[in-house]
């Protein structure tokens, strides 16, 4: 996939905030396990998903503070590997995947008990 992913594009069609914070979750998931997997790089996943234009999305239009701390960890991501060893920063990302997971499944979990 060359072309970045475009939230506001994509969530679009989601019928309501909660559907849109669902959707964010979901795909962030995927995202998050194409890391751990080796199948996308930091820099790949930041370029992609984790960019500036969908940082500011989530922050101004979906306003929750764990999508929000799920894409600011994601920004972050390749600078890991520019300050550590390449030991150190792979157990340090795998770190940053697992909270990132976490954060996803909080979404889920809140917009689960909203509906």
């Amino acid at each position: 996939m060359k072309q970045r992913l475009d939230l506001r594009t994509l969530l679009s069609q989601a019928t309501g905030k909660d559907q849109q914070i669902a959707s964010l979750a979901l795909l962030s998931l995927g995202v998050i396990e194409s890391l751990g997997g080796g199948a996308i790089t930091a820099s790949r996943a930041a370029e992609l998903f984790f960019n500036a234009d969908n940082c500011l999305f989530v922050r101004k239009q979906l306003r929750r503070k764990a999508a929000d701390e799920i894409m600011s960890r994601g920004v972050q991501l390749p600078d890991i590997f520019d300050v550590l060893s390449k030991e150190e920063a792979q157990q340090e990302c795998q770190r940053e995947l697992v909270a990132m997971r976490l954060l996803c499944l909080k979404l889920l979990g809140d917009v689960q008990l909203a509906a």
